[in-house]
């Protein structure tokens, strides 16, 4: 699908990151920005962390251990976020773009899959349960936020095996027993930097933009 006119938008990587801090910024970032704003796509990879989000119920955290537990501002339940995980936060204006929720959430499923088609990986939707599966298994988590038409959190994304141990220490998204798979696992790359510009892309693809690579970091607070 070639893009006519895409919209100019900036790309930042942020590298390796506490969730904290990168959390906050876009919370800052969502509040400040007007009509004129240009849209920005986050790229991190996390510290370990489990996230609680707005209905997230402890009891699905069943041993945090070593790992912090953050209660955040997303919609859905409990997820993880670590090492060999590639986490995208698309700060969106979707009044701008004139995209819904539902068809923002299914807008970056839909990247994931054709993330995964890349290496002949076949993902799939489940209803009532967003993200992307692969099987039984789930491959990337989905997690958002709204503020006056603006889209903050996004979506996290298994790229190695690293990644899927300490789900075994919670029920993720609030399903028992969910099955969690890395696209090492199943015969895909296992560097980060060689799936993130097919990610981009495709995200790019889904919503009209021209990515535009930042010099320089969001300011982060400490």
């Amino acid at each position: 699908m070639t893009v006519r006119n895409p919209r100019p938008a900036v790309l930042r990587d942020l590298g390796y990151q506490a969730y904290a801090p990168v959390w906050h910024a876009m919370q800052a970032f969502t509040d400040a920005r007007d009509a004129d704003t240009v849209d920005e796509l986050w790229l991190v990879e996390h510290e370990p962390v489990f996230t609680l989000g707005q209905a997230g119920k402890p009891e699905h955290v069943l041993m945090a251990g070593d790992i912090p537990v953050i209660h955040v501002d997303r919609g859905g339940q409990v997820t993880y976020h670590g090492p060999g995980q590639i986490v995208a936060y698309p700060l969106l204006d979707l009044k701008r773009l004139k995209i819904g929720v539902r068809d923002y959430v299914c807008k970056i499923e839909q990247a994931v899959i054709d993330t995964l088609a890349e290496w002949n990986v076949v993902g799939v939707r489940r209803a009532g349960a967003p993200g992307v599966y692969v099987g039984d298994a789930k491959i990337a988590a989905l997690g958002i936020r709204v503020r006056r038409g603006c889209a903050f959190h996004g979506l996290a994304f298994n790229i190695t095996g690293e990644s899927t141990p300490p789900f075994a220490r919670i029920n993720p998204c609030g399903y028992a027993g969910l099955q969690v798979v890395a696209l090492q696992d199943i015969g895909g790359p296992t560097s980060l930097d060689v799936v993130k510009p097919v990610l981009v892309d495709q995200l790019s693809r889904q919503f009209g933009l021209a990515w535009r690579k930042a010099e320089t970091p969001p300011e982060v607070p400490v």
